[in-house]
């Protein structure tokens, strides 16, 4: 079972942006409702999507350098990578279902 792996701004480049599948990078801060709601949901997505993408989450308050170049506003966000660019974003708190399609698309 995989669960979602801790980032940081100096594990951002070889962790995401070098990652041989897609990957799926969480900015949250412990203090955040919404990123609480949707912790479990990731944790599944890790799990069921082990070999197709890996997970991240990146806290925004100890990785200020990384969020800013992301533009970073409103969290949970969630940015979904592919081939070390940004290929969607999903901002705020969202559904399984929801999430798990947009995955698909960028697994397509």
């Amino acid at each position: 079972m995989s669960k979602p792996v801790t980032i940081t701004d100096d594990t951002f480049e070889a962790e995401v942006v070098q990652a041989d599948k897609p990957v799926i990078v969480d900015f949250w801060a412990t203090w955040c409702g919404p990123c609480k709601m949707i912790a479990p949901i990731l944790e599944e997505i890790a799990s069921e999507y082990v070999d197709k993408v890996k997970v991240t989450k990146l806290d925004v308050d100890s990785n200020a350098k990384t969020a800013g170049k992301y533009n970073i506003m409103s969290i949970p966000s969630l940015l979904f990578f592919k081939n070390g660019e940004v290929v969607d974003q999903v901002v705020g708190a969202i559904p399984k279902a929801q999430l798990a399609a947009r995955l698909e698309e960028v697994l397509a």
